[in-house]
């Protein structure tokens, strides 16, 4: 990174901390360099998450990864919720803070899916707008996240990575690329995954995600619950040679195994970057 790179600096390779973990990253602190919470999991007052986090933040930074702010919706900005983001992020020293570009819901309804959005500069320009208010109100950037999708808007006038990047530009905010979310919603929508690693700003991007998914007879659902397949190993690859070694994490939402599982696949991701920088393939 330069002197001018409005980015933190990057922490290695990480996972998404989940519950059934806690006990063994205590016992056994894993050569994980760091951990992703999912913010809501901790906005609650007392109880055992945040007894757990206090603890386990003595040894590994955190970032924070929401999924509830629904930046793209027309409801007003929860004030309440980002209050506690806000709290949390003070409370455990949260390197940084991201969750997605998309929908969560209307009319104060929360479909507890990660829905997309028109490619258009009508929603660019919504989601600017709610974009610059969530940083001045948290007093740093956040990360947006490309979402996977199975549907496309016919009033789109742009590619996703187009919309991505002209958002990350006029917010002045920063980009989580979710590697497999970009493998999934190739395979669904047919554009060339490479296209749209090529039409990321390098500047922006501050974390990689990789991830499992379910692969069905004509499309593919993003659902975290399994290892990292070969295609996004092989795009994680392209993405390290445009990019360069940012910090990179495992994310497990589902049909969670034992936390020497993850380390090891986190380890192929170590490998992954370590033959890059020694000029192999």
């Amino acid at each position: 990174m330069t002197s001018n790179d409005i980015r933190n600096p990057a922490l290695g390779f990480g996972l998404g901390l989940r519950k059934e973990h806690y006990q063994a990253v205590l016992d056994r602190p894993p050569p994980v360099d760091w951990f992703e919470v999912l913010t809501e999991n901790y906005l609650v007052p007392g109880g055992k998450p945040l007894y757990y986090l206090d603890r386990i933040r003595q040894n590994h930074p955190l970032v924070m990864h929401g999924v509830s702010l629904s930046i793209g919706g027309s409801d007003p900005l929860n004030r309440d919720y980002l209050k506690q983001v806000k709290q949390l992020a003070r409370r455990i020293e949260a390197h940084w803070i991201s969750d997605h570009l998309c929908w969560t819901g209307s009319n104060g309804i929360n479909a507890h899916d990660l829905l997309p959005l028109p490619y258009t500069e009508e929603a660019v320009r919504h989601v600017v707008e709610r974009v610059t208010q969530v940083q001045e109100f948290l007093g740093r950037r956040i990360l947006l996240e490309n979402v996977s999708s199975y549907l496309t808007f016919n009033d789109s006038v742009m590619s996703e990575w187009e919309f991505l990047s002209e958002i990350s530009r006029q917010a002045d905010c920063l980009i989580l690329l979710d590697i497999n979310n970009i493998y999934v919603s190739s395979v669904n929508h047919g554009f060339d995954p490479l296209e749209y690693l090529n039409g990321i700003p390098g500047e922006r991007v501050q974390q990689f995600h990789l991830a499992g998914h379910q692969r069905h007879e004509h499309y593919i659902i993003d659902t975290h619950d399994a290892a990292v397949i070969d295609p996004v190993w092989s795009l994680y690859r392209e993405a390290l040679l445009r990019f360069g070694q940012l910090s990179c994490m495992i994310e497990r939402d589902d049909n969670i195994p034992p936390l020497d599982q993850l380390v090891g696949e986190l380890d192929q991701a170590r490998r992954v970057a370590a033959a890059l920088l020694a000029g192999g393939v």
